[in-house]
């Protein structure tokens, strides 16, 4: 039947008739309605949203592509999922910390508010609870990190898994500023008061009152047994310094990262002067290569491409390259086949490159 409505209301297509009925129907899309804007602390904003039939549910610790049209343009980017994977309510919860100059977070703490319309992909990313857990479950965040850990904690709590002392023990190590500065913070504090099972440790790096002091280091890590694993999520600096404790020290139990920066690049985009001519071949635009990254090009040359978390993470802009070589910002990694996908974000050209845009 589907195929058919595409048929028939090509080159349209159907979603585009059902959206004028009603925004929020679509017969793929995920489609979801902002149902609450509030304040979780200071720099963040908390969004519940009401998803379409189209959702089709999420792991604690995934991450969606966010679509939301502001002046005109569609902007989309990554945030991960924060609520409870049973959300009795049916609602998902994101929570976007204020980037400097950022115009969808800026746009989302300034002027979203309740009956918006915005559009989701499904449920990304293999940052997850496994489903036999260790007895013994370490969670390490760092500002916005708090997101998906905090929808592991809020799922955690409510399968009981740390409600009684022999229960699964689960150690919450966050890093912020300040309290004022962490998002959830009242929660958290009613959690760990009625699961004896959860302890929590704060540290805040400008300010005071925390468990803890300062940034990451060895210290801070509580006992970790044999069975044990852990998870940490939030700036590039914090996920690196654990991974490297990791590295250095032998620790044997499991370790799962997520960063919300992009990584150094490990290799410049070229040894010398860039050169070659850029060609986006559906639109028939030609650019003089900058050795920028393509994403960075395209977007120079008026197009607007799809694109997601600008890290090479959600791979929203991924794109064929059909002919010429391009360089991986972030492994240094030289691709030079065509007719092979490309993540526009995080490659810049080698010379002369076409690019199926």
């Amino acid at each position: 039947m589907v195929p058919l409505l595409e048929a028939v209301t090509a080159p349209h297509g159907p979603d585009r008739y059902l959206e004028m009925l009603n925004p929020m129907w679509s017969l793929r899309e995920v489609r979801a309605k902002i149902i609450d804007v509030r304040q979780t602390a200071r720099g963040s904003v908390t969004l519940a949203l009401r998803p379409n039939g189209n959702w089709r549910g999420f792991r604690a610790g995934q991450h969606v592509a966010f679509t939301i049209e502001i002046d005109g343009v569609r902007r989309t980017r990554c945030y991960s999922l924060a609520c409870s994977v049973y959300c009795p309510d049916g609602l998902l919860e994101l929570t976007v910390a204020a980037e400097p100059e950022g115009v969808v977070s800026g746009h989302l703490h300034s002027d979203a508010g309740p009956g918006a319309m915005v559009r989701l992909s499904q449920a990304q990313g293999g940052f997850t609870l496994p489903d036999d857990r260790p007895e013994h479950i370490l969670l390490i965040s760092g500002g916005s990190g708090i997101t998906p850990v905090m929808s592991m904690l809020r799922t955690l709590c409510d399968d009981g898994f740390c409600a009684t002392d022999r229960a699964g023990r689960v150690t919450f190590l966050h890093y912020a500023r300040s309290a004022d500065h962490v998002a959830y913070r009242d929660e958290l504090a009613v959690l760990a008061a009625e699961h004896p099972g959860l302890r929590l440790l704060r540290a805040y790096t400008r300010g005071s009152g925390g468990e803890l002091a300062g940034r990451f280091e060895p210290t801070h890590l509580p006992s970790l047994g044999s069975d044990a694993a852990a998870w940490v999520c939030g700036p590039a600096g914090l996920v690196d310094a654990v991974r490297a404790l990791w590295d250095c020290t032998g620790i044997s139990v499991p370790l799962q990262t997520e960063q919300f920066t992009a990584p150094a690049a490990a290799l410049p985009a070229d040894d010398g002067e860039p050169y070659g001519e850029v060609r986006f071949t559906h639109s028939g635009r030609r650019v003089a290569n900058t050795g920028a990254t393509l994403l960075e090009q395209a977007e120079t040359a008026g197009m607007n491409p799809q694109f997601g978390c600008r890290m090479g993470i959600c791979l929203t802009c991924t794109s064929r390259k059909t002919t010429g070589s391009v360089r991986h910002l972030h492994t240094g990694e030289l691709s030079t086949e065509p007719d092979s996908e490309i993540q526009i974000c995080s490659t810049v050209p080698v010379g002369d490159v076409a690019v199926d845009l």
